[in-house]
């Protein structure tokens, strides 16, 4: 029996589903994080290069954000205790956030790791394309993502995950 063009389209259509999926889900560690380069609120050029060989927390957050704003908190927190043992955090402040409204913020709340603004979306883009915030990425130490969070972290498990790390 000969399979009709339907039978086709879906077999194509499942095919490349799968294949997305699996390297979507592919185990911890194997996917490359896309370069991070950007401008912090104080000028400096950031990129992710300069922290290979450190674990990376990068933060996508909105001023907006409720649950960024809740987790603020504990990501200095987690920056105040693991810098020192070698972790970085980079929050990337979304191109919708008027960057005035994020170095407030910044200020306000006495935030200590660098804020890279991403006007142009090149940043959310690289990085599967975020829009919801916050979305959090664990870069390993050799510069592949160990972890891809939308939402709050569970910050018991992220310790553990970095204690591991450094």
């Amino acid at each position: 029996m000969k399979p009709n063009k339907e039978t086709v389209i879906a077999g194509i259509v499942l095919a490349v589903v799968l294949i997305s999926a699996a390297v979507w889900f592919m185990p911890a560690g194997l996917r490359e994080a896309p370069p991070l380069v950007g401008q912090t609120l104080d000028g400096r050029t950031l990129t992710l290069e300069q922290f290979r060989g450190k674990p990376v927390l990068v933060t996508f957050w909105a001023t907006t954000c409720p649950s960024c704003v809740e987790e603020m908190p504990h990501l200095i927190d987690l920056y105040r205790e693991m810098n020192p043992k070698g972790l970085e955090i980079i929050g990337v402040a979304m191109a919708y956030d008027p960057p005035e409204q994020v170095r407030a913020m910044a200020k306000q709340r006495q935030i200590p790791y660098p804020i890279v603004l991403d006007s142009q979306e090149r940043i959310a883009r690289e990085f599967d394309n975020v829009r919801l915030t916050p979305t959090t990425v664990l870069i390993s130490p050799q510069g592949r993502i160990a972890h891809y969070r939308l939402g709050l972290l569970d910050m018991p498990k992220l310790r553990e995950t970095l204690q591991e790390m450094l």
